[in-house]
């Protein structure tokens, strides 16, 4: 009978061995890797801009800032335009003094940081292929099982049940979340239960700034019903909260941590550390958006295009990796329950602006995700009723 390989570290320090790949990329860089295994290496033209073989910082792109201090006070009506243009415009908003404390964010990411740095033996027990499971360790963009070429990110991927408020660390559902660090599963329900307040106030706030009437017990103002209803749609939504990891890596001019994307969803709350990494495609220019301390990145999701029928825009992203820091970050994922389905409002529909999408729903997406080589924004063009 042969003899199974040994692995040898310098088999992975030269990249000349592979199968340690699906172990993850915090696994690859506790090994000590020098070079990049070939998994990971992108085609030339997919990589990041490159000078003498060095990653190159790209220009940074100034986002708009909200001041959501504002949303309540005189300066309202102006809140809601800049809403307005950020996501036409931008489909990407920093979002400050979102009534998130800075304690609450300077827990989740250290929690977070302290997850990956525990042993492998640790992390891969809520390793799964399953792409439906409710919580899930890998490693890649979709999965260590699905990916062509490989990108250097490790993620945790929780499922947050609806109404978080009413959950407890109890919770049967919740008794699957890692256990380790011992105050992991505290602070990680803590901080889904201030995205999902933080979601609903942002969306209802979009959906006025649309020009669309929410229920809010003003008697001068017409309630449509059906975008009251949306709201309720929204309290019991999914919510899906993603950790991601981006280790230090020896050549990042050969890789991504996450390939150019749009996000599946109606809102994405991104909370980050202040190592740079997130690029937005800007007027067919990837640009670099600086962190800012105890801020969030809010970006439209595709159901958020389709919903507006086309006004606001799902924007191609991607994740960058530098040689000397490592990067965390929590993308928390909104929108309704998977088993609804996302159409163009009526409001927005008219001659003069023709329904642009078809109805979808989470199915429609998994369904897309298994057929298919899942790159940037093939699955919102796929829903497209025209091309433009």
């Amino acid at each position: 009978m042969p003899q199974a390989k040994v692995i040898t570290i310098e088999d992975v320090k030269t990249g000349d061995y592979s199968e340690e790949y699906e172990k993850g990329v915090k696994h690859l860089s506790q090994r000590g890797i020098t070079k990049v295994p070939s998994k990971y290496i992108l085609p030339v033209l997919e990589r990041p801009v490159a000078i003498n073989g060095k990653c190159t910082q790209q220009p940074n792109l100034k986002l708009p800032v909200i001041d959501f201090a504002d949303l309540h006070g005189p300066n309202r009506s102006q809140l809601l335009k800049s809403l307005a243009c950020a996501c036409e415009h931008y489909g990407f908003f920093q979002l400050v003094n979102h009534g998130i404390g800075s304690e609450i964010i300077r827990e989740m990411i250290d929690v977070c940081g302290r997850f990956f740095e525990q042993a492998l033996e640790e992390r891969e027990k809520y390793m799964s292929s399953d792409m439906g499971s409710p919580v899930r360790y890998g490693t890649s963009f979709i999965s260590q099982t699905k990916d062509g070429v490989f990108c250097w990110r490790d993620f945790l991927k929780l499922l947050v049940p609806p109404s978080p408020n009413n959950l407890s660390q109890e919770d049967d559902f919740l008794s699957l979340w890692p256990s380790s660090p011992f105050d992991f599963r505290e602070l990680a329900v803590n901080y889904a239960k201030e995205a999902k307040k933080l979601f609903l106030i942002v969306v209802e706030a979009i959906l006025e700034s649309l020009g669309l009437t929410i229920n809010n017990n003003n008697n001068n103002e017409t309630i449509e019903e059906d975008e009251d209803d949306i709201m309720k749609e929204f309290e019991n939504g999914s919510q899906l909260m993603v950790i991601n990891c981006y280790p230090a890596c020896p050549e990042p001019n050969l890789t991504l941590g996450m390939l150019p994307h749009s996000d599946y969803g109606f809102l994405t709350l991104l909370l980050q550390d202040q190592v740079p990494g997130l690029q937005i495609q800007f007027q067919d220019k990837w640009l670099t958006i600086q962190p800012i301390p105890n801020s969030f990145v809010v970006n439209v999701g595709d159901h958020l295009e389709i919903f507006s029928n086309g006004r606001y825009k799902s924007v191609l992203h991607r994740a960058f990796v530098n040689s000397t820091k490592s990067r965390i970050s929590v993308a928390s994922l909104h929108s309704v329950s998977f088993d609804s389905m996302v159409r163009p409002s009526v409001e927005l529909v008219n001659e003069t602006n023709p329904r642009r999408y078809m109805d979808t729903d989470f199915a429609s997406f998994m369904e897309y995700l298994s057929s298919c080589d899942f790159k940037k924004k093939n699955f919102l063009e796929s829903r497209k009723l025209t091309r433009s």
